[in-house]
């Protein structure tokens, strides 16, 4: 296999645009590096964060952690892996309160037989309605 195929970057289409200059998965060898990934829709919206009676914004964490990990299923579908191959989970939290919503999500998609995992708090994400940021490596050989 060549250089250029083991070290793929990837823009998926169909996902929200990164908001910088990187790709949503990165192949390096057999690993796949999952860049840090919201809730945003391709459109810019923020799932979990729909407007109340009021026009405020009320951040839902499992609504957005459910969407965020369903985003990281679709990009790694996009290589060829999926969330069984996921090694380890770094996630970011806008607020520690929202831990316990979080983890009875996440155990929807892992069990702890799954990646390791680190959580922590953040003072702020990319927008304001953002309450959860998930990065993931995967371990999926090439063919």
């Amino acid at each position: 296999m060549n250089q250029t195929v083991q070290k793929l970057a990837t823009v998926v289409g169909g996902k929200a645009k990164p908001l910088g200059p990187y790709p949503h998965v990165k192949r390096a060898g057999d690993f796949l590096f999952v860049s840090g990934t919201s809730s945003r829709r391709p459109d810019n919206s923020i799932a979990g964060a729909e407007l109340d009676g009021a026009g405020r914004a009320r951040p839902d964490i499992e609504v957005q952690t459910r969407e965020v990990i369903s985003n990281i299923r679709d990009i790694l579908q996009s290589v060829g892996a999926d969330l069984q191959d996921v090694v380890e989970v770094s996630a970011f939290l806008v607020n520690m309160n929202d831990f316990s919503e979080y983890n009875k999500v996440y155990a929807e998609f892992f069990d702890a037989e799954g990646p390791t995992r680190t959580t922590v708090a953040v003072h702020q994400l990319p927008h304001p309605h953002l309450v959860i940021e998930i990065k993931a490596i995967a371990y999926k050989p090439l063919a």
